[in-house]
């Protein structure tokens, strides 16, 4: 998809804008309350128009897969799709959208995007329907693995799920096998034998780990997968949940900060990371002059033009830190239908026919990115990332499913960027974010 992680700094005013509809919703937006019921879409829909709102543009490679499963939905239901190609700024086309009549039958996009407009709002339709709509012979909830709704990242107030995922991106630490086959055969899986390959690559004259420092997001991963590695999956969203700033006081808090200081500190990070522009690290690392760099699954597809001659994506897993199982960082893209959708039952069918094996397998060797369901194949670049997530025994969230107003652009990310930058301590670092936190919650209830 390129650069999910980037959006997160539109992601406040986004975010302020929704909680304004819910504030204001007597008069506009649909209650939860009123949309209860799931619906029935295992009859017929011939004659029927879903207006579909894609956060795709016309010619990406997500969209050519979908559009062709428009194309066969049309042709097997006889139903009509109306589509507009919005790319990403589609969600927030639909903040205004939603508090009237005027409104998608179907919408897809990120669940951080998606999450604060529509689906923690009360604005969008249950989908249990869908979850029991067969595709394959197989129902969509046992084509989704369990450990993606475990969590109950896609279900509302009402306890019903309100979006229906058909593709995932993730994360890890990425290298080019061919220059680094040893990282391939044995990639390291504690902090300290990563800290020993850094050592080496260190030592051989090589850039250890590429990073570009103005990406605020990106630099958040190593803090935050860092204390989720010490503590667990939910550490963060709970450390951050905790009103009285006291969770900062945790010893495992501090340590994470100080795995962060440490790659500061040890010089490991390649020379100018700190006063970079997006994607200029990014693309030393593809050229060859960095080994490491932690990022999205994206990153083949995003680095492949201008990738050194034979480069072969690989990437390993932040490594362990505890005992703690080590979850694998899994966000999701999928689909909503608004409350106020006219035709809602059309527009459930299209979000379940995209978990078809035709479509899932496209969006894997085609589109090269990360399909939802487990059993279908992926392209060569990706295929490490796939492997961790069917690997892992739990899944979290980019920021560990933290969405509060403002939270993360406001308060966290500053003075993240400050300890990842260089520019403070880890223990100054903690006893900011303990200050900032408490008047957070003071501010926001």
């Amino acid at each position: 998809m390129g650069k999910p992680a980037r959006h997160l700094r539109s992601l406040a005013a986004l975010m302020g804008v929704a909680l304004a509809l819910t504030t204001t919703a007597c008069g506009g937006a649909t209650d939860a309350s009123t949309v209860a019921d799931a619906v029935d879409i295992s009859g017929s829909i011939s004659g029927q128009t879903i207006n579909y709102w894609s956060m795709w543009k016309d010619g990406e490679p997500q969209q050519k897969v979908i559009a062709a499963a428009i194309a066969d939905f049309e042709k097997e239901t006889g139903a009509k799709v109306s589509v507009q190609w919005q790319g990403r700024s589609n969600s927030e086309k639909l903040v205004p959208a939603l508090n009237t009549n005027n409104v998608p039958d179907l919408v897809d996009g990120t669940l951080a995007k998606l999450a604060p407009v529509i689906g923690e709002t009360g604005q969008a339709s249950p989908l249990t329907s869908v979850y029991s709509y067969k595709v394959d012979d197989t129902s969509i909830s046992e084509v989704i693995p369990q450990k993606f709704t475990s969590n109950g990242a896609f279900k509302g107030e009402d306890g019903q799920p309100w979006m229906v995922p058909y593709s995932v991106s993730s994360d890890g630490i990425w290298f080019d096998a061919a220059k680094h086959p040893e990282l391939k055969a044995k990639p390291p899986a504690t902090w300290d034998e990563f800290i020993n390959v850094l050592d080496k690559l260190k030592a051989s004259g090589t850039a250890p780990v590429a990073a570009d420092g103005d990406i605020a997001g990106y630099n958040a991963t190593w803090f935050v997968t860092s204390l989720l590695r010490l503590k667990g999956a939910g550490s963060f969203k709970a450390l951050v949940e905790d009103k009285s700033g006291d969770g900062w006081n945790a010893p495992e808090v501090l340590e994470a900060a100080r795995k962060v200081e440490s790659l500061v500190k040890g010089g490991y990070l390649n020379s100018g990371y700190n006063a970079s522009k997006f994607p200029a690290q990014q693309q030393l690392w593809a050229n060859g002059d960095a080994a490491l760099m932690l990022n999205g699954s994206w990153t083949p597809t995003e680095t492949g033009s201008y990738a050194a001659p034979g480069f072969e994506y690989s990437s390993f897993q932040f490594p362990a830190m505890s005992d703690k199982p080590a979850s694998a960082r899994v966000d999701f893209i999928g689909f909503a239908v608004p409350a106020k959708s006219k035709n809602q039952v059309p527009a459930q069918r299209l979000a379940a026919f995209m978990l078809n094996s035709k479509y899932q397998n496209a969006l894997g060797t085609e589109a090269k990115v990360l399909p939802v369901r487990p059993d279908a194949p992926v392209a060569p670049a990706v295929e490490s990332v796939k492997a961790a997530i069917d690997a892992a025994p739990a899944t979290h969230l980019q920021n560990d499913g933290v969405t509060f107003p403002g939270y993360m652009e406001k308060v966290f990310f500053p003075k993240d960027d400050e300890l990842f930058l260089g520019k403070t301590t880890a223990d100054e670092f903690v006893g900011k974010m303990k200050a900032a936190q408490i008047q957070y919650w003071k501010d926001n209830g």
